[in-house]
């Protein structure tokens, strides 16, 4: 069975929106996937892919989309970890809110449970710790910013 994500980005960067449509992330051959993870494991986040280098990038919304878009296989691997591999192939919307701080680090990651139409405690635990890794540019204002971004989520055969 072959498994995407199908991100989708809304972006709050200070008063404007942004909205813009996330790429498929492809998932990883079954040969070089890891063994299954502990429960404790699976609330600790990935180590950080030096693959981006945001120092270069200015803050923009579209910048903003490309680090969630460089980062979204690790939300994918969060998604069969927790859904697919539980044989819970639901798909849905995983509502998620964090804020970018002057530094460019994750701040306050949560989902918002409300705005979510999938509920797994670990699913959403696994997501705020790759959402937490995440580094973005800098803001030139050096205020902190709000974002909203969610995920729509489903097992694609």
């Amino acid at each position: 069975m072959k498994r995407a994500l199908l991100p989708v980005l809304l972006l709050l960067v200070a008063p404007s929106v942004a909205t813009a449509q996330g790429t498929s992330a492809k998932k990883k051959p079954a040969a070089t996937k890891p063994a299954p993870a502990t429960p404790d494991a699976a609330a600790k986040p990935a180590p950080k892919d030096d693959g981006l280098d945001v120092s270069k990038l200015p803050f923009t919304p579209d910048s903003i989309r490309q680090v969630m878009t460089h980062n979204a296989p690790r939300i994918q691997e969060c998604y069969e970890d927790h859904m697919v591999e539980k044989d819970k192939k639901v798909e849905g919307k995983l509502m998620t809110t964090f804020t970018i701080t002057a530094e460019g680090a994750v701040r306050s990651a949560k989902v918002d449970r409300h705005q979510s139409t999938l509920k797994d405690a670990g699913l959403n635990d696994c997501v705020v710790s790759v959402l937490m890794s995440m580094d973005f540019p800098k803001p030139p204002d050096g205020r902190d910013h709000p974002i909203e971004y969610p995920f729509n989520l489903k097992a694609v055969e």
